[in-house]
C-alpha cells in the first residue's frame, strides 16, 4: 500500500515537471508574438521596478520652493506634477511678488533657517549669496551625474554669459530657468493709426516723440515703463536709461554720481515721459501690471524684459498676439543698453533635501522641460534666453517672431561694462554690491516721489546722491 502511494506521488510530481517544461518550451519557441509579448512585459516590469526604486529613494521627501509670480513660474508650477510622478518628490510652492520674494528669501538664507529648499534668485543675488555661503555650489552635483545624465542635460548648451553671471570664484551656484535682456515692444496697429514708425535701433528721443504722438492721436498711453519702487522693479528699466544718457552710479573712485548732469537729465526725461505719455498710476506699475496692460491693448509701447515676448504673442492670454513689433533697447549717448538678467534656481545651504532639490533644479532647467512646455503649453511661451538649442529649434523659431531680436539683444549686452564712462562695479540694471538691495530700493522711492510730484527731480536726486555716498563710505568702497 505504501509503495502504491509513493508511486502515485512520484507520478504526480513528474507530470507537473513535464507540464512546466512544456510551458517553457512554448514561450521560447516558434511563436514570435508570444516571445515579443514576454520581452515587452519584462521591459515594462523592469521600467516599473526602476521607477519604484527611484520613487522609493525619495519617498516622503517634500521640497519647498520660493519663486516669483511671473508667467514662466506659473507654467513651471502647473507642470510640476510631471516631475512628482517621475520621482515621488513632492514640491510645495511659495509664490510671492518680486519685492516680497527678495525680502523673505534673503532673510531665510542669511539666517540659515532653511524654510526653503530651492530659491528663485537672479544674477545680482547669486555671487553675493555664494560668497556668504548661503547657497550650494552646483559643480559637485553636476560632476556626480552619470555620463548619460550629463549628456542629456548638456550644461555647455547653456549660454556662457549666463553661466558666468551666475558663478562665483569660477563655480556655478545657480542654474538659469530663463534669461533675458530688454527690448521695446510696440503695437503695430496703434502706431500705424497714429502715423508713427519705430526703427530697429531707436533713440530715447525718437521713442518719446512717438509716445506723445500716439497719446495725442489715440488718447491712451503711448508707452508703459515700470514705476513701482524697488531695485528689481522700477530701477531695472530706469538704470538702462541712466546708462543711455551717459550717467552712472559711481565713478572709478566710488564717488557717487546720482546728482551728475547726465543722471539728472536721464531721470528728468523718464519722469517727463511718464507724465506726458505714460500709464496712469505709474508708481503702482511693476512688471506683472505692465504685462497685463500691454496684453490687453491698453498702450502703444512698452520697454521691458525680453521674457515678456512669448506672453504678448500667446493668443490664449493676449489680445495683441500677431500685432507686436520689436526694437532694441533705445540708445542715446550710449548704444547697446539692454540689460542682462536671469531668474535662476539655487539650493539653500541649510536645506535638508539637497539631492532631491538638485534633481528638481536640473529637471526644470533641462531640454526635456523646454520640450514639455513647447508640447503642452505652446512653443511661443517656452522659457527663453538660456539654451542655444532653443534658438536652433525649428518649432520655436516658427512660433517666436521675437527669437532673433532677443538673441541679438542678449549678445550685445556687457554686464561688466554697463556705462559710457568707467565704473568700479558690474551690473547693468543694478550695482553688484550687497548694499544695493536696500540702496536701490530707497533711491527708487526718491524717484517715485518725483513721479508723484512730491519732490522735484533735482531734490530727489540730491537725496539719492547722499544715500549712495553714505553707502560708499560706510561699506568701505571709497578710500
Amino acid at each position: 500500500m505504501k509503495m502504491v502511494q509513493r508511486f502515485k506521488m512520484l507520478s504526480a510530481l513528474l507530470l507537473v515537471f513535464v507540464l512546466v517544461l512544456a510551458g517553457c518550451g512554448t514561450s521560447g519557441g516558434g511563436n514570435g508574438g508570444s516571445s515579443e509579448t514576454n520581452a515587452g512585459d519584462q521591459a515594462a516590469n523592469q521600467s516599473a521596478a526602476n521607477k519604484s526604486d527611484n520613487t522609493k529613494k525619495f519617498e516622503g521627501v517634500t521640497l519647498t520652493l520660493a519663486t516669483v509670480n511671473n508667467p514662466d513660474m506659473k507654467i513651471m508650477q502647473k507642470l510640476t506634477p510631471v516631475f512628482e510622478e517621475q520621482t515621488g518628490i513632492k514640491v510645495n510652492y511659495v509664490v510671492l511678488p518680486e519685492n516680497d520674494l527678495r525680502k523673505q528669501v534673503t532673510m531665510d538664507v542669511s539666517s540659515g533657517a532653511g524654510k526653503f529648499d530651492i530659491v528663485t534668485i537672479g544674477t545680482y543675488d547669486t555671487p553675493i549669496w555664494a560668497k556668504n555661503g548661503w547657497i550650494e555650489n552646483m559643480d559637485p552635483y553636476l560632476s556626480n551625474m552619470s555620463d548619460e545624465e550629463k549628456q542629456a542635460y548638456d550644461l555647455e548648451d547653456i549660454f556662457p554669459s549666463i553661466r558666468d553671471a551666475l558663478s562665483y570664484d569660477n563655480h556655478l551656484y545657480a542654474i538659469p530657468f530663463n534669461a533675458e535682456s530688454s527690448i521695446l515692444y510696440y503695437n503695430k496697429e496703434k502706431l500705424a493709426k497714429a502715423g508713427v514708425e519705430i526703427p530697429k535701433n531707436p533713440t530715447w528721443e525718437q521713442v518719446a516723440e512717438a509716445a506723445r504722438q500716439v497719446k495725442a492721436a489715440n488718447n491712451e498711453p503711448g508707452i508703459i515703463i515700470r514705476g513701482l519702487p524697488g531695485w528689481g522693479e522700477m530701477l531695472a528699466p530706469v538704470n538702462t536709461i541712466i546708462n543711455a544718457f551717459g550717467g552712472r552710479w559711481y565713478d572709478e573712485n566710488w564717488n557717487a554720481q546720482l546728482d551728475s548732469p547726465e543722471t539728472v537729465a536721464a531721470i528728468q526725461f523718464y519722469v517727463d515721459l511718464l507724465a506726458a505719455a505714460g500709464q496712469p498710476g505709474a508708481t503702482t506699475t511693476g512688471f506683472t501690471e505692465a504685462l497685463t496692460l500691454m496684453q490687453q491693448g491698453k498702450a502703444a509701447m512698452w520697454y521691458d524684459a525680453t521674457t515678456a515676448a512669448g506672453f504678448l504673442e500667446d493668443p490664449k492670454v493676449s489680445t495683441i498676439a500677431g500685432k507686436v513689433g520689436y526694437a532694441l533697447a533705445p540708445s542715446q549717448a550710449k548704444d547697446n543698453n539692454g540689460w542682462l538678467w536671469s531668474w535662476a534656481l539655487g539650493i539653500e545651504a541649510s536645506s535638508k533635501n539637497k539631492e532631491a532639490a538638485f534633481k528638481f533644479v536640473t529637471w526644470a532647467t533641462s531640454k526635456e522641460y523646454i520640450q514639455l512646455v513647447g508640447e503642452s503649453e505652446g512653443w511661443v511661451v517656452v522659457p527663453g534666453g538660456t539654451r542655444k538649442s532653443t534658438y536652433e529649434n525649428e518649432n520655436y523659431k516658427k512660433a517666436a517672431p521675437f527669437a532673433d531680436i532677443t538673441l541679438e539683444a542678449m549678445n550685445s549686452t556687457n554686464y561688466k561694462e554697463p556705462s559710457l564712462k568707467p565704473v568700479p562695479y558690474v551690473g547693468i540694471q543694478y550695482v553688484a554690491i550687497p548694499e544695493f538691495q536696500q540702496l536701490g530700493t530707497e533711491v527708487s522711492q526718491d524717484i517715485a516721489a518725483a513721479i508723484a510730484g512730491s519732490k522735484t527731480v533735482e531734490q530727489a536726486m540730491k537725496d539719492a546722491q547722499a544715500r549712495a555716498e553714505r553707502v560708499a563710505v560706510d561699506g568701505g568702497y571709497k578710500k
